[in-house]
Parts: structure tokens; C-alpha cells; sequence
């Protein structure tokens, strides 16, 4: 495998955190050099801890990790979603807004947007690449991918305000939905 079909893979699998991350910006509370450090580095190494994780699971546990990863990160992307729409809605009931850079905020996103990277270990593992190589690069491109959606997301609360959330929530929501819906039909 060389590296520009290493790349493609890095780039498609970035994606969803990209779009989160333009989402996390949106809240406003991802402000800043360390939300923005602790977003960027958790997903890109959640991203690269994935892959190395499927590789090595190998076929043993795929198939009862293939019947509802999808309905995981489903549900948590819905989960955080939902709150950022609610939120935009009701700004004035929370008083102290979650930063998603924290606690189970960045876990539970990093999670949701690493699950489908088990399986591109699993493959790699399968087809014979060693893992190190492609999981460092997904890593890098995904933190780098990561870091460009909060500071962009950022720019776009600056200009339109609150309301954004809404859009940063829909945006989390439709990729769960997305997820979902590939797997099923997939």
C-alpha cells in the first residue's frame, strides 16, 4: 500500500471528526489553544488507537463488533447532537456550557468518531499491511483535519452567533444518521 492510498484512506477517515470539530467550534466554548489542542489530539489519536486496535483483534471479535458498532456511534453522536440543538434553542437554561473538549464530551465524541477505524484495521490486518505506518498517518491527518474544523467552526460562531449550535448539532446528528444508515444499507 503506498502512501497516497494511505493519504485517501486518512482524509475519508477524518472526516467525521472534521465535522464535529467544525460543530465543537460552533458552541464557542472550544475556544482557545488548549480546547482546541485537547480536541485535535484526542481524535487524531483515538484515530490512530482504532485501527491498531481492529488489526489486532483480528477476526476473533469482528463479527460480534460488526452487528451494532454502527448503533453506537449512532446513538452517541445523536446523544451529543441533540444536546447542542436543545442548547441553541434554550440558551438561557444553561447557565455553564458543556466544553467538548473535556470529561465525557471528548471521550464519548472521540469514540463516536473512531469506531468505524476498528474496521479499517481489521481490513488492513487482513489484506497483510502492517498497521504502524497507516495508523500513525491517519493519526496526523485527523488531528491536523481537526484542529482546521474547530478554528473554522470558531470563525463561523464569531460571525452568526448562538444560533450556530443548531447547525453544529444538526451537523453531529446527520452524521450519526449517515453512519447508520451506511451500515444497514451497506
Amino acid at each position: 500500500m503506498n502512501f497516497f492510498e494511505i493519504l485517501l484512506i486518512a482524509i475519508s477517515m477524518s472526516m467525521d471528526a472534521f465535522a464535529v470539530c467544525l460543530g465543537a467550534g460552533t458552541t464557542g466554548q472550544a475556544e482557545g489553544w488548549r480546547p482546541t489542542f485537547r480536541l485535535s489530539f484526542h481524535f487524531g489519536l483515538f484515530q490512530f488507537l482504532m485501527p491498531v486496535l481492529g488489526w489486532l483483534a483480528g477476526t476473533t471479535i469482528e463479527h460480534y463488533i460488526a452487528d451494532y458498532d454502527h448503533w453506537i456511534a449512532f446513538s452517541l453522536l445523536a446523544f451529543v447532537g441533540v444536546r447542542m440543538i436543545w442548547s441553541g434553542f434554550h440558551p438561557e437554561k444553561e447557565t455553564q456550557k458543556n466544553d467538548p473538549s473535556r470529561g465525557w464530551s471528548l471521550v464519548v465524541l472521540s469514540i463516536a468518531t473512531s469506531i468505524d477505524a476498528l474496521a479499517i484495521g481489521l481490513s488492513l490486518g487482513v489484506i497483510g499491511v502492517t498497521i504502524w505506518y497507516p495508523a500513525v498517518v491517519i493519526g496526523i491527518v485527523t488531528g491536523l483535519l481537526s484542529w482546521l474544523g474547530l478554528r473554522l467552526g470558531n470563525k463561523l460562531s464569531e460571525k452568526f452567533g448562538e444560533r450556530i449550535e443548531i447547525v453544529g448539532g444538526i451537523v453531529l446528528v446527520a452524521i450519526g444518521v449517515r453512519i447508520l444508515v451506511s451500515h444497514l444499507l451497506g
